[in-house]
């Protein structure tokens, strides 16, 4: 009788202990499902954002980036690509700074942009060099969060010429 007690205690104490391993395995097991997202967040810390302010005329293309706070990264034009003033605005150089600016961004840590597109005060659309500049930059692996247009649209102007009455012939 105190053998068969004997057995019966030694088959619980097992029991609990294969049950004690199971717990145990299975809190590693979420300790590293939460070390895993911890990663994640950790990585998500490293999407470093920035804001490049793409200004494109008909005359030339610049391009600047900058952080959240405003501090200057990159700052490149159409004319520090090309030495031909008359190739300044087009796209292909636009294309080609942009491509510089990233490379400097990625040096600096950045990797998703905000951009803003801004052109000549009153002009119906940006110049040639914008649309190819926001490829470019998607092109490099930047991640391109927004893209809005701050063109200034004028309201009035400025006094025309001529005084209250106009110009008398």
């Amino acid at each position: 009788m105190n053998e068969e007690i004997e057995k019966q205690d030694i088959e619980k104490a097992r029991e609990k202990l294969e049950a004690l391993k199971k717990q145990k395995a299975s809190s590693e097991s979420k300790t590293q499902e939460f070390s895993g997202e911890a990663r994640e967040r950790k990585e998500d810390k490293r999407n470093v954002q920035g804001i490049a302010y793409i200004h494109s005329t008909y005359n030339n293309t610049i391009i600047h980036i900058t952080d959240l706070a405003g501090n200057t990264i990159a700052q490149i034009s159409g004319g520090k690509t090309t030495k031909h003033s008359r190739l300044k605005a087009t796209p292909t150089v636009a294309m080609f700074a942009a491509k510089r600016a990233a490379e400097m961004a990625k040096e600096a840590g950045i990797t998703s942009l905000f951009i803003r597109i801004k052109s000549k005060a009153g002009s119906a659309t940006a110049g040639p060099g914008a649309h190819a500049a926001v490829k470019s930059l998607a092109r490099e692996g930047l991640k391109i969060l927004n893209i809005l247009e701050t063109t200034a649209i004028p309201r009035g102007g400025p006094k025309p010429k001529g005084g209250r009455r106009g110009r008398r012939v």
